[in-house]
């Protein structure tokens, strides 16, 4: 028999192994090779081109965020957390202090 109904609840038509709604761990190792890009944003501003062209080593632009303010870390342009600069080894670095979820609610 080929209904839905033989193969029993919680099996996709054409196959014979159950749905999950859980991830079963180990099935998604296939993306443990894929890069993304991760960026830290310390602010944004707009600039009018005849601005930008004067532009020049030593200029301050000025952006929308206070110091104070924690950092965006964007994952492929998507902001999934805020943080703070730190420096180890001499090397900028950032401390995560707050995971946004993708409707823009901190998480934790």
């Amino acid at each position: 028999m080929n209904s839905p109904e033989a193969k029993g609840q919680g099996q996709e038509q054409g196959q014979g192994q159950p749905l999950s709604r859980e991830a079963k761990p180990g099935t998604l190792e296939f993306l443990n090779d894929v890069t993304l890009e991760v960026a830290v944003e310390l602010g944004r501003t707009d600039l009018a081109i005849d601005k930008l062209t004067k532009i020049k080593k030593g200029s301050v632009i000025e952006i929308d965020k206070l110091s104070e303010e924690p950092l965006d870390i964007r994952v492929n342009g998507k902001l999934v957390a805020r943080g703070e600069a730190v420096i180890v080894n001499e090397m900028f670095g950032i401390r995560v202090t707050q995971v946004v979820a993708p409707d823009g609610e901190e998480v934790f």
